[in-house]
């Protein structure tokens, strides 16, 4: 009897044993799949103070746009150019994806503004006149004589062909007001009170994810970050993770992502940033 009951309990204590084995390599897998990603550590190169209203961005040949009193200014090796057309009243977005070719909108009056690279205007759209009324919410480059527009009354993302005047591509209708629309010639991100929504070249749904509260939103890429009660977050598909970085008591005005540096304004200084990408 008592030898049964030897036998018994060693198959007891090998099946706790194996249990448990079991058990830690879940839990060793749960705590690796577990681990949030690590913060991510911006470390600053330049802080250089300025005064403007609205930091645009650093263009690919290191220009610096911004505005002040109304008026667009790009500064950099080339000199110093202005645009302004008082007549159309605030500026409300400016794309500079292609410094050649610098989309200027104007919302008031439902209108964009083309310039080269010396700010020098090279032709104007009126939405307002066009055969087929567009109301535009937002506008920016999208590359081959193409904006993409955000349009407040059907509430979709849209392609428009500003030299035949042509609409082309329409999104689905999307609920909510625009905060952010960010793009380069291959998609175009949409930022909502509590949404983010990728759409491609052809109007399809790329990817939709869940973000409330967040103010501003910029690009490079597929490279994403967003601003949100005065922190800057990185947005994967995966996840949300902060990245830290501290402006002492001043607010975050704004800011721009680019290949080298993620640039931020505080309404005093403008600080040129470096950040290593999450690892996946």
């Amino acid at each position: 009897m008592s030898s049964k009951l030897s036998i018994r309990n060693t198959f007891v204590n090998l099946g706790w044993v194996f249990v448990s084995c079991s058990s830690m390599k879940w839990l060793l897998l749960f705590l690796c799949c577990y681990v949030p990603l690590q913060a991510q550590q911006l470390t600053l190169k330049t802080s250089e103070p300025i005064e403007m209203d609205q930091f645009i961005g650093v263009d690919s040949y290191q220009h610096t746009y911004y505005i002040k009193e109304g008026v667009l200014h790009k500064k950099g090796s080339l000199g110093e150019f202005v645009f302004q057309d008082y007549q159309l009243g605030p500026i409300a977005h400016v794309d500079i994806i292609n410094p050649l070719n610098v989309v200027v909108f104007y919302a008031e009056v439902n209108t964009v503004v083309f310039l080269d690279n010396r700010l020098n205007e090279t032709e104007r759209v009126n939405f307002n006149t066009l055969s087929n009324f567009i109301n535009v919410g937002a506008a920016t480059n999208a590359g081959n004589n193409r904006l993409w527009l955000f349009n407040t009354d059907t509430q979709q993302l849209q392609l428009f062909d500003y030299r035949t005047q042509r609409e082309t591509v329409f999104s689905q209708p999307y609920e909510g007001i625009p905060k952010a629309v960010v793009s380069n010639f291959n998609d175009c991100y949409l930022l909502t009170e509590d949404r983010i929504w990728q759409v491609n070249i052809y109007g399809s749904l790329l990817s939709e994810k869940a973000l409330e509260g967040y103010e501003k939103l910029v690009r490079n890429g597929d490279s994403l970050i967003g601003l949100k009660e005065n922190q800057l977050y990185w947005i994967t598909q995966e996840a949300v993770s902060p990245l830290e970085f501290q402006l002492a008591e001043n607010q975050i005005k704004d800011l721009q992502l680019t290949k080298e540096f993620l640039y931020i304004y505080d309404g005093k200084l403008l600080y040129s940033l470096t950040l290593t990408q999450p690892k996946k």
